[in-house]
């Protein structure tokens, strides 16, 4: 057995550079549910930066704004957007991590730095990814997630009132034209990922724009990282939309896993969370499509929850409408019942119902 090289725990954190993270965090708050569990700015003494911390089950957000134009995240946001500045991925060992993907051929962004919480240390370094984005190595005890230098916490009785997701599942990526088998070489060479599906534009395409993707995952199968390029079609695609707007490659969206996903989408659209919204055909003869499943399909129809199967059971899932005023980023929700898939038979009812949306936004 290959040795992994860089084994990774978990998806520690996910930081977004947003133009205003105070009205970010209330939005996460109430739309999605998470609890502002930290807070880092001008009142605690930092001088560059705010950022709020938002959890919920597993998942960790971190929102954090420029207090200067001339900050190299207000530049960021100015390109950008609101949109993923880091990954947070937790490894036993920063330092190994760093310098195990520097030598295969990872570009170093940030050296190893030892970060002393009061009651441990926590080691974090970072390598560069697709555009902007940048991979943080995170060393620190689970147990102190909580010990965080900088940050103070926030009213323990003001909480979110959770949806029920409880980890990140996947997070996918947008690359130009060409170069999505550069990035599965990077994962592949740098990470010692493998790829674990190829999508390519007749799966993944509509009477008026395609896609190819591969579909990248760490040794232990609980890291995935899905990547994007568009193909030719008749129209402008999705990821070229993305591209346009974002300025670039970056993170398409990230998946959110829940145990109940009917509670999950009822509570994030009483939050005011929008989805997409796909035709009520797609439910006709659906268990004959997909099998036996336990959930309602009537209550699926209302809900615009898509299933899929594969070997391994299936899944169900659902994509909201972009997060941000650019046509960028968004969020999936997904319950697997074994399957370990993406929801493959779900790709040209998806799409269309994004070209719909792009079509509304005058971009398709």
């Amino acid at each position: 057995m290959t040795e992994d090289f860089c084994p990774i725990q978990a998806f520690d954190h996910v930081e977004f550079y947003v133009g205003n993270a105070k009205q970010a965090a209330q939005y996460y708050e109430r739309c999605f549910g998470f609890t502002n569990t930290f807070y880092k700015g001008l009142e605690t003494g930092e001088r560059e930066v705010a950022s709020y911390i938002m959890d919920q089950g597993a998942i960790r957000l971190i929102l954090t704004t420029a207090l200067s134009p001339d900050h190299p995240i207000s530049h960021q946001v100015h390109r950008h957007g609101d949109g993923v500045g880091r990954i947070g991925l937790r490894v036993p060992d920063a330092r190994a991590a760093f310098a195990a993907t520097v030598e295969r051929g990872a570009e170093a962004a940030e050296e190893p730095r030892v970060i002393d919480n009061g009651n441990s240390e926590i080691v974090v370094s970072a390598i560069k990814a697709y555009g902007d984005t940048l991979f943080e190595f995170v060393e620190r005890d689970p147990a102190s997630l909580n010990d965080l230098p900088g940050f103070e916490k926030r009213n323990e009785h003001v909480r979110g009132s959770g949806a029920g997701l409880t980890n990140i599942d996947h997070i996918v990526g947008n690359v130009e034209l060409g170069k999505m088998n550069e990035w599965v070489n990077f994962f592949a060479n740098t990470l010692g990922f493998s790829q674990l599906a190829h999508f390519d534009d007749d799966a993944i395409s509509t009477e008026y724009s395609a896609l190819m993707s591969k579909v990248m995952q760490d040794g232990s199968g609980k890291i995935k990282f899905p990547i994007n390029e568009p193909a030719d079609g008749r129209k402008k695609s999705q990821i070229e939309e993305y591209l346009e707007y974002y300025g670039g490659p970056g993170v398409q969206h990230i998946a959110c896993a829940t145990r109940d996903i009917i509670g999950t989408v009822r509570a994030l659209r009483d939050g005011g969370v929008e989805f997409l919204q796909v035709p009520t055909t797609y439910y006709e003869e659906l268990e004959s499509r997909v099998g036996k499943i336990d959930e309602d399909v009537d209550t699926l129809a209302e809900l615009g929850i898509l299933v899929d199967r594969d070997d391994d059971g299936y899944l169900l899932q659902i994509f909201t409408q972009p997060v941000e005023d650019r046509p960028t980023v968004f969020y999936e929700v997904i319950e697997r019942h074994g399957a370990r898939g993406f929801g493959e038979g779900n790709f040209k009812s998806l799409f269309e119902a994004i070209e719909r949306e792009q079509a509304a936004r005058g971009n398709l």
